[in-house]
């Protein structure tokens, strides 16, 4: 493949475009023949493991010689380095090769024509150790407990940590020693709160997805019903003992028996 018949001519179809210099055209002929000379190196490249083609390298550096230094931003743009990577990943599918899914392209160009016997076009492969993208962190978002029905030792609790619990008394204890503290304690003996269990329910963040939800904790016999109640839109759910409870969503009422909480967040 003769260089004046590649490079030379997509250099002036660069310069031809109708819409100013500087760009590359996808029906431009040239480009076909790099993409068939870069798939043919990349091949060459290749190993056979299982009874199927493999290629391993997750980066592929191309050089282009000969590219005159005015004409070297059009070919090292990100234009031909995405259709290069598509047109090489599409061409890997279509021949059943096995390829990583990180695969990248680089181009570099140089002024410097090839020597007798070398071609115009160089393909480098390697391996490259790349850290995978960092989770992105949610912005907590403010929420908050409300008193509506009942007298807790907050009327309004801020919902700061990762799990915030909710019982009649402060510290629960069992046979074994400690249970738990809770942080909304519904302690005075009035008849709405004596319908609040120790351990009636407890609420968790979660940090990844930035939800929050309501677990039911109350110890109870029988399946009569479960002492606890999301009221959303003028209708009613049932928050039944599991490990993920029940997602809430601002505005929802909270039922612990007799005592009403609503949740806010923005």
């Amino acid at each position: 493949m003769a260089i004046s018949n590649v490079i030379e001519r997509l250099g002036r179809a660069i310069f031809e475009a109708p819409f100013g210099g500087g760009r590359i055209s996808k029906d431009a002929p040239e480009l076909a023949e790099i993409r068939l000379a870069v798939l043919d190196a990349v091949k060459a490249k290749s190993h056979r493991a299982s009874g199927k083609s493999v290629f391993p390298y997750n980066s592929v550096r191309i050089e282009l010689l000969g590219v005159p230094e005015d004409q070297a931003a059009a070919f090292q743009s990100e234009f031909l380095r995405g259709y290069l990577a598509d047109e090489l990943k599409a061409g890997l599918k279509r021949a059943s090769y096995r390829f990583p899914a990180d695969l990248q392209v680089a181009i570099h160009t140089t002024p410097r024509l090839p020597k007798k016997g070398e071609d115009w076009l160089a393909v480098a492969t390697e391996i490259e150790e790349r850290k995978a993208p960092e989770p992105a962190t949610r912005t907590r978002r403010p929420a908050k407990l409300i008193i509506v029905h009942g007298t807790a030792n907050h009327q309004e609790l801020a919902l700061s940590k990762a799990r915030t619990n909710i019982g009649r008394t402060a510290e629960v204890f069992r046979e074994a020693g400690p249970s738990r503290r809770n942080d909304l304690v519904f302690n005075e003996d009035t008849e709405i709160n004596r319908s609040v269990s120790r351990e009636h329910a407890h609420i968790v963040h979660s940090s990844k997805t930035g939800e929050y939800r309501i677990i039911n904790d109350r110890w109870y016999k029988g399946a009569a019903n479960c002492g606890i109640w999301i009221v959303r839109d003028s209708l009613s759910q049932p928050v039944h003992r599991g490990e993920r409870g029940t997602l809430l969503r601002p505005g929802d009422e909270i039922h612990l028996g007799n005592a009403v909480l609503r949740f806010e967040a923005k």
